[in-house]
């Protein structure tokens, strides 16, 4: 199996996101994390915006670095000419492939077909590779699916991406999808591209993959369109220790560029997201800091190192347990007892209660600090 291929969509589909404009500044460093992350290409805008945009994809195009850059068209050749000037090594273009779309934009199957082939002949003198988009494709008639990806092949598309876009997709039948496209293109090169509308778009990427589409359409922290797409960080991470497949990504950059992209999108990162989350790797419950205490792994997946972060120190409030109490005041240099730990920490868990939250390191010592006060 062919290791995955990212293609980072953070500048283009990411962007589009509801009321997220990056500047050329914040682009920059943006594509300069994802380039230190090891990403391999990186989809960089819609020159059919305007020459703003043209200038913005053109700068990152020219900044020397080491992913490919790929500008998004519509199936027209005058957004093809203008992804022309904006210096990309490729050009991406979308064509309506489900009933739905067509019928929206006054558009059938001839067309498509017909479009496919000059569209093709039109952009390749002008990029290095040509990449082609199946819209839609979860929703598309299988027989028409399979007869666009065909006419792309035979008309030398480098790679052909089916999109799901609206995210309707589940696990089984994104690998129904993949399968069937897989069944007459045995060795073509097949982008998949997800959205989280139902919240699979991490599982339809990794089923996606594992039924033979080796190339996968992300965006960091999943930012895109309503509920996003599939987010980098969580693809490469599943893929790794789920399915134990890895990417050319570095993951200890995650933490940076997920952060980074948060604050210049002003979508902040929820604590409980998966990879890079707050408290994705904060523990409270008893239970189960005694276990990791004697080993890490038995209750944490993901080292922190593995996507740059320091290991967290555990959480204390009312699910904490003796041991967790024992080992905070050890690393404080504070002697207790068993006896006055029990007294503690039920003091803990009382305070917590009627706080409705863990408690901070200097609340602990308050009450270390009243209890050998009683006690003497």
């Amino acid at each position: 199996m062919t290791a995955p291929y990212f293609i980072d969509t953070t500048l283009r589909d990411g962007e589009q996101a509801p009321g997220v404009v990056f500047s050329l500044k914040e682009k920059i460093r943006i594509a300069a994390l994802l380039d230190g992350a090891g990403v391999p290409e990186l989809e960089v805008g819609t020159p059919a915006m305007g020459e703003a945009e043209i200038r913005d994809i053109h700068t990152i195009s020219t900044m020397g670095f080491g992913f490919k850059t790929l500008a998004w068209c519509r199936a027209n050749k005058h957004d093809i000419r203008m992804a022309s000037l904006s210096g990309t090594s490729g050009v991406h273009i979308s064509f309506p492939v489900s009933e739905i779309l067509m019928k929206a934009m006054g558009k059938d199957k001839a067309w498509v077909i017909a479009q496919l082939q000059e569209l093709i002949s039109f952009a390749a003198p002008l990029f290095q590779y040509v990449t082609i988009g199946a819209q839609d494709a979860s929703r598309a008639e299988v027989d028409f699916l399979k007869e666009f990806v065909s006419a792309a092949v035979c008309f030398g598309a480098s790679r052909v991406r089916l999109a799901d876009t609206v995210g309707i997709l589940n696990p089984l039948s994104t690998n129904l999808m993949v399968s069937s496209i897989r069944s007459i293109e045995k060795d073509f090169p097949l982008e998949f591209h997800a959205h989280n509308d139902l919240g699979m778009a991490t599982a339809n990427t990794l089923a996606a993959y594992m039924a033979g589409a080796s190339c996968l359409s992300t965006t960091v922290n999943g930012l895109g369109e309503r509920a996003g797409n599939a987010p980098m960080e969580e693809v490469a991470l599943a893929l790794e220790l789920s399915a134990g497949i890895h990417s050319t990504l570095l993951t200890e950059g995650f933490s940076e560029l997920c952060a980074y992209v948060s604050k210049v999108s002003e979508r902040p990162i929820g604590a409980d997201k998966p990879i890079t989350g707050n408290l994705v790797l904060t523990h409270e419950s008893g239970i189960h800091t005694g276990c990791l205490l004697k080993d890490r792994n038995t209750y944490q997946l993901i080292p922190a190192s593995r996507v740059g972060r320091d290991e967290q120190e555990f959480m204390i409030g009312k699910h904490s347990g003796k041991s967790t109490l024992l080992h905070f005041f050890a690393e404080a240099h504070l002697p207790v007892t068993g006896d006055v730990c029990a007294i503690i920490l039920d003091r803990v868990k009382d305070r917590a209660e009627n706080l409705k939250r863990s408690l901070t390191k200097e609340e602990l010592y308050s009450i270390y600090s009243d209890v050998y006060t009683q006690k003497k």
